[in-house]
């Protein structure tokens, strides 16, 4: 009888262990294994952002243009505007705007015997100074030798941008300036410095020779054609 128990005993321990030898361990987590091959799609997830559609060229308005040169127009006329009233002559918006904006700039500026710089200058060295910024020409330094290096031309056929000429009955040449348009002229007076006269004032009047024209003056201020320089006066 002893024996027996003794047998059933150490028959339930062999099948406990048995058992416990088959059952996993549940505190050990099972190692996650990746595909071999990992399978491609054409699609995007849905947790991936679709890539963004391509700009499209931005288009300038059709009224753009216009506005532009609208635009350009109002701010010619402004500085048309302004040259003409600072110059008291009239403007056709055809005129040369650098002759005419440097020599705004240099109205005002005192007579100096001598000199030609805006601290002050006398009359060949305001015109020597406006060709040279304006057309980057060269003068000679005094009124008699530029009469001498220029096309006489009638006071009737003066345009813009001409020298105007000036001396003592049966004297020598002693004054010049430069023609802007009406019978206006810019120079450097004795006493007043660069300002703004008129051929028809009795002194000038009287004492008016000719007028000159600076050819390479004359072609720069010519309107193109097709490239090249047409002959065209300018417009008094």
């Amino acid at each position: 009888m002893k024996h027996s128990l003794l047998y059933c005993l150490a028959a339930a321990s062999l099948t406990l262990s048995f058992l416990f030898e088959r059952t996993p361990d549940a505190s050990v987590t099972p190692r996650a294994t990746a595909p071999a091959v990992a399978e491609a799609s054409l699609f995007p997830s849905s947790t991936e952002a679709a890539p963004a559609p391509l700009a499209e060229p931005a288009t300038p308005p059709v009224n753009a243009v216009p506005a532009a040169a609208a635009l350009a127009a109002s701010r010619d006329s402004l500085r048309y505007g302004y040259y003409a009233q600072t110059l008291g002559v009239k403007l056709n918006h055809h005129e040369n705007t650098e002759l005419l904006q440097t020599v705004t700039d240099w109205v005002g500026t005192p007579y100096s015997f001598g000199s030609n710089s805006r601290r002050g200058t006398d009359c060949s060295g305001f015109v020597t100074q406006v060709f040279k910024a304006v057309y980057g020409i060269k003068l000679q330094r005094s009124a008699h030798s530029m009469f001498g290096t220029v096309k006489h031309v009638a006071r009737t056929e003066m345009q813009t941008g001409d020298l105007v000429f000036f001396r003592h009955r049966g004297g020598y040449i002693y004054h010049v300036g430069i023609y802007l348009k009406d019978g206006k002229f810019a120079h450097s007076a004795c006493g007043r410095g660069v300002t703004i006269s008129s051929l028809r004032e009795g002194y000038y009047a009287r004492n008016f020779y000719a007028g000159g024209r600076v050819s390479a003056a004359a072609q720069a201020d010519a309107p193109a054609v097709d490239g090249l320089l047409a002959d065209v006066k300018i417009p008094q």
